[in-house]
């Protein structure tokens, strides 16, 4: 009877997902209107300031200016905006998407291989110092750990140019697309706020992320079929919810940023617990009587 009871279980979960995974992957266009266009030109100008900063003032240029200025603000709102940017939000805020917009997911995730490689393959090659390493710490407002090599590029600024850029490229309207801009700038900011980063590692390290958003979405375009393919898609969901659940202990560099971290994880665990299994099994159970599905379980 319980094996009876799991297996049907497993068949309409299995026939939901198919559907929405179809519907889903339909729901969202291939070459969004202006996507590309918009990232673009995101990244150039991230491009044309960074080397504008870097020609015009050096590599330390206009840091000083913005690492003060951002003393004036709440220290909660600088540590939640760089906590955005971390290794696991990224991923947890992927399951808000992923049932709905399985093609992008799968951009998303396509854009975080490229982000990571883009930082992690820079960062050694450069082993730039950090300001820790350059200024003494009473010259600056630092918050956090005194980190102080592997400065170039911002890894929390490529990552989040890379899940912005994605959300800015299948956004179908300008006004999203500025705020997910804004949103990614701010994180970015918030790096030379907290005093771990150069201005130019911010503005290179957005360039990065978006031009890694670009190309993911396009691959995305190209291999679509994957994003309606049941086992790759609960492959990558299964990776968005252990980065959810890494998030739940509330560890990390920024105390004033863990109860957002461990409300985001909690939030997209449960919000995946829902589109996945909680909500398919209410459908199917308002759909068919409790009788015939009785029958159904008890026939060989």
């Amino acid at each position: 009877m319980t094996e009876g009871l799991i297996a049907t279980w497993r068949r309409e979960l299995g026939s939901d997902l198919r559907r929405a995974l179809a519907i889903g992957a339909a729901r969202t266009p291939l070459d969004p209107p202006g996507g590309g266009a918009w990232l673009a030109a995101w990244a150039l100008a991230c491009l044309t300031t960074g080397l504008t900063l870097w020609l015009a003032g050096g590599y330390h240029a206009g840091f000083a200016g913005l690492n003060a200025a951002a003393d004036s603000y709440p220290g909660w709102v600088l540590q939640w905006l760089t906590a955005v940017g971390g290794d696991a939000a990224p991923f947890a805020l992927g399951l808000f998407l992923a049932r709905r917009y399985p093609r992008v997911l799968l951009a998303l995730m396509l854009a975080a291989i490229l982000a990571s490689a883009y930082s992690r393959g820079l960062k050694p090659l450069f082993d730039a110092a950090r300001p820790s390493a350059v200024m003494p710490l009473a010259d600056f407002n630092l918050i956090g750990p005194a980190l102080r090599r592997a400065s170039f590029p911002s890894g929390h600024s490529v990552a989040a140019g890379a899940l912005c850029g994605v959300l800015v490229y299948y956004a179908r309207w300008s006004e999203t697309r500025v705020l997910w801009v804004l949103l990614a700038t701010l994180v970015g900011l918030s790096r030379v706020a907290v005093g771990v980063h150069w201005p130019v590692d911010v503005a290179f390290g957005l360039a990065g992320g978006v031009l890694a958003a670009w190309i993911g979405a396009r691959l995305a375009a190209r291999w679509g079929a994957l994003a309606s393919k049941p086992g790759v898609h609960l492959t990558l969901v299964a990776i968005c919810a252990l980065s959810a659940i890494s998030l739940l202990p509330g560890g990390g560099d920024y105390p004033l940023a863990r109860p957002l971290l461990q409300a985001l994880g909690g939030a997209a665990l449960a919000y995946a617990l829902a589109g996945y299994v909680v909500m398919p099994l209410v459908r199917r159970r308002r759909a068919v009587p409790v009788g015939s599905a009785a029958r159904a379980e008890s026939d060989p």
